[in-house]
């Protein structure tokens, strides 16, 4: 006898639908421990958009609990993947609606892991792909992870560093840097509305002045810096010898290969 579930798949039909509530949102895309909450806050800050804490859309997930459900969501055409974009679709839409503004930017590292998905969710969505020298983000997350192996941490570092290469090649969209950031955040946020296709707005630097919720652990940078309210100068560039091999390649990939041998 056929379950519920099974009986469904003769009704599904033969077009997902595709409407979004919020249909070109904007992701920042970066490895951890980039500087994507600095940038976050810079953009919060414009009057036109929402650049709220780390969302960790990945994790939202949809349980159907039993085949009945199942079959209804099959003879309605959802598969579990595409309720969870509606779940998604309306959690960006909900913070557009509590900010009042008209563009949403999402920046949570983990969305790295999964850009295909939100590719795929959200056909016309717009990138923005951070990056940062990869030996300073391996020594800011082995600072900031001291309780974990090493080695693991390094695996998460470079593994997020190669979908960061894939994501850029296949989606296009603007990259920019944390080292241009913080000593060119002018001209940086400058391209960034030109990207976004808003005016320019000179407080956005003066991120101090606006509310950007909580700064804690978990949802984004939570240190000193970043609580400072002003954009604060990186760090020199590491010397070449001091660069692993492991991470020359994406030295080259992003552009240091003058700070490697």
């Amino acid at each position: 006898m056929s379950t519920p579930a099974e009986k469904g798949r003769l009704f599904m039909p033969t077009k997902p639908v595709s409407n979004r509530l919020v249909p070109s949102p904007v992701f920042i895309l970066s490895s951890i421990r980039s500087g994507s909450t600095l940038l976050r806050c810079i953009l919060d800050t414009h009057s036109r958009i929402r650049a709220p804490h780390e969302l960790h859309l990945a994790d939202l997930e949809v349980q159907l609990a039993s085949p009945y459900v199942e079959l209804a969501m099959q003879t309605s055409g959802l598969a579990k993947e595409e309720i969870e974009h509606l779940l998604w679709d309306r959690m960006l839409h909900r913070e557009l609606e509590l900010s009042g503004k008209d563009i949403v930017a999402d920046k949570t590292p983990g969305n790295l892991l999964l850009w295909r998905r939100l590719a795929e969710c959200w056909p016309q969505a717009r990138y923005i792909h951070l990056t940062r020298h990869p030996l300073h983000i391996l020594e800011s997350a082995l600072a900031g992870r001291p309780d974990q192996d090493p080695t693991q941490t390094e695996n998460l570092v470079t593994t997020y560093l190669r979908e960061l290469e894939a994501a850029r090649r296949e989606l296009g969209g603007l990259t920019v840097s944390y080292e241009d950031l913080t000593s060119n955040s002018d001209e940086v946020a400058r391209k960034v509305c030109a990207h976004l296709e808003v005016a320019w707005e000179p407080e956005m630097l003066a991120y101090g002045s606006a509310d950007h919720g909580p700064f804690v652990q978990g949802i984004g940078d939570f240190t000193e810096n970043i609580k400072s309210g002003v954009v604060m100068p990186g760090r020199a560039m590491p010397a070449a010898a001091d660069v692993p091999e492991r991470l020359i390649p994406a030295c080259r990939a992003f552009g240091y290969i003058e700070a490697v041998r």
